[in-house]
């Protein structure tokens, strides 16, 4: 039993105020706002190189009715052909919003909505998407959050 109310009493030492955040969570969840920030511009400006920049290595992404594409050489391969195929095309407007940020350590998870209308060439109407998002985040060395893994799928407009 005295086992028992020392260790309560030393977790009531070491836990901050009720109405208090700790400082480092404060400045995790500034660091994931980072990389939603960036996340959200190289979305906007379809900029592949930006986007492969956001990953790990070793980084899977779960796309709907696509094979796990797993590894940064994969992603990038993946990109290009996407980019390929959607030659000419504009992004006309993006917008998403996250919620439940979890952070672990090193690790994060977040869920997103996203919505995106890309404007195709010739002539074709265009795309206009939603999207819901999970992503899994792993802060490297240098401080950085990056994806590890994304799963993403289509959502119906709210």
């Amino acid at each position: 039993m005295r086992k028992l109310h020392c260790a309560l009493f030393l977790l009531l030492l070491a836990t901050p105020g009720v109405s208090q955040t700790p400082p480092a969570a404060v400045s995790e969840h500034a660091g994931i706002a980072e990389f939603n920030l960036a996340f959200d511009e190289a979305t906007r400006h379809m900029d592949s190189a930006a986007t492969l920049a956001l990953w790990e290595e070793d980084g899977t992404s779960l796309l709907p009715s696509t094979k796990p594409i797993v590894g940064k050489k994969a992603i990038a391969a993946f990109l290009q052909q996407v980019m390929l195929q959607l030659e000419g095309a504009q992004m006309e407007k993006f917008e998403d919003t996250c919620f439940d940020i979890q952070v672990s350590g090193n690790w994060a998870s977040e869920w997103c909505v996203e919505h995106q209308i890309v404007k195709l060439p010739a002539g074709k109407p265009p795309f206009d998407g939603w999207g819901k998002m999970l992503l899994v985040l792993h802060r490297g060395t240098d401080g950085k959050w990056r994806l590890k893994q994304e799963m993403w799928n289509q959502a119906l407009p709210p």
